[in-house]
């Protein structure tokens, strides 16, 4: 994704430079991205670099990489540290005006291991960031939520109106985020926007890490050509949304006028079951083998799809990316890792 320089304005272009039509006021001088150097935040600092807009960093590194920010390292303000430092929160805070909080532990398993340790990661260090940006005066702040906060409710697609029936511990902590970030908009006057990410994928995703996402694991396991291993029968669904569209879904959220308080969907309203993705990542690997079935995991949800209706008429939100281009994308950043790294352990 890469972005045209228009005085202040941003226009959305694909992977391959295909403009897309909207050109949308970008009025941000300064922002602040907790978990910068992740997989979803390298991204989004890679694109407000390319608009200009000066960028504070904050990464405890646990899982995100100085790699992932090379190409913007002489660019930026990089701060290592916990999103729970509230005297660092409040320095890397000060001056900016919109806070992008992506920080997070997103593993579901870890959740239900450590639900003590990540929740004080997850709801605390969220209401530390909304507390940071009230007492430093940012306008906005946008909030990396999930669709995990759905559950298991059987009705698909999920619309932001539905009442939320949590799973796992993961999806408290995000509901609760998202409560947070209500009542700093309606006590203080704190701009939140809290969006509902389903499964993102792309490049910058590590396929060694064990609680890495899906499709990173998959491309792992055809690249070696070894079967992968599914929990439970592998017609649970998924929508699986292309990093790009992520990026463009937060600076649209950020550009949007007269939209605070709210939660809102972040997919493509397009679910595909496990199976059928293994299906396609071994078409585009042109391999054919048999993924190997497990027990279900505790916490996971079975069926999930965006309802996308809102994302669209609040933001004017629309992913850009089909699964298979976006894996095919992927795909070519994944051949270049391992043939400078290797294949990682799994």
């Amino acid at each position: 994704m890469t972005f045209g320089k228009v005085p202040n304005t941003f226009q959305v272009r694909s992977t391959r430079g295909a403009a897309i039509q909207e050109v949308i006021p970008f009025r941000y001088k300064q922002a602040l991205v907790t978990g910068g150097a992740g997989f979803i935040g390298s991204h989004l600092v890679d694109s407000l670099v390319g608009l200009g807009c000066k960028v504070n960093v904050l990464d405890d590194l646990s899982t995100g990489s100085l790699s992932n920010l090379a190409r913007v390292k002489s660019q930026i303000s990089f701060f290592e540290g916990d999103i729970r430092d509230r005297p660092l929160l409040s320095k890397v805070s000060e001056g900016c005006d919109i806070l992008f909080h992506q920080a997070a532990i997103v593993s579901v398993p870890q959740t239900v291991e450590q639900p003590v340790y990540t929740a004080q990661v997850n709801e605390l260090g969220t209401l530390c960031a909304l507390e940071a940006a009230r007492n430093c005066g940012v306008k906005r702040v946008i909030i990396a939520s999930s669709c995990a906060v759905y559950g298991n409710d059987p009705r698909v697609p999920k619309h932001e109106t539905m009442e939320p029936c949590p799973e796992s511990p993961y999806a408290v902590q995000k509901l609760n985020g998202e409560q947070h970030a209500r009542l700093y908009w309606k006590l203080y006057g704190v701009e939140t926007i809290c969006l509902r990410y389903f499964n993102v994928y792309g490049p910058r995703q590590n396929p060694g890490s064990p609680y890495s996402g899906v499709i990173s694991i998959f491309l792992n396991r055809a690249a070696a050509a070894k079967p992968p291993e599914i929990h439970g029968n592998g017609t649970q669904s998924r929508d699986f949304i292309f990093v790009a569209d992520v990026v463009k879904a937060n600076l649209l959220a950020a550009a949007a006028q007269g939209v605070s308080g709210v939660n809102i969907n972040v997919g493509t309203g397009k679910p595909v079951t496990i199976n059928a993705l293994w299906k396609l990542i071994s078409h585009i690997f042109k391999i054919h083998v048999k993924p190997r079935h497990t027990e279900a995991r505790a916490g996971d949800v079975f069926a999930s799809a965006a309802g996308t209706d809102f994302a669209a008429s609040a933001l004017g939100f629309k992913p850009e990316h089909s699964l298979e281009k976006g894996l095919r994308i992927t795909f070519k950043w994944h051949k270049k890792v391992l043939a400078k790294n290797g294949y990682p352990r799994r």
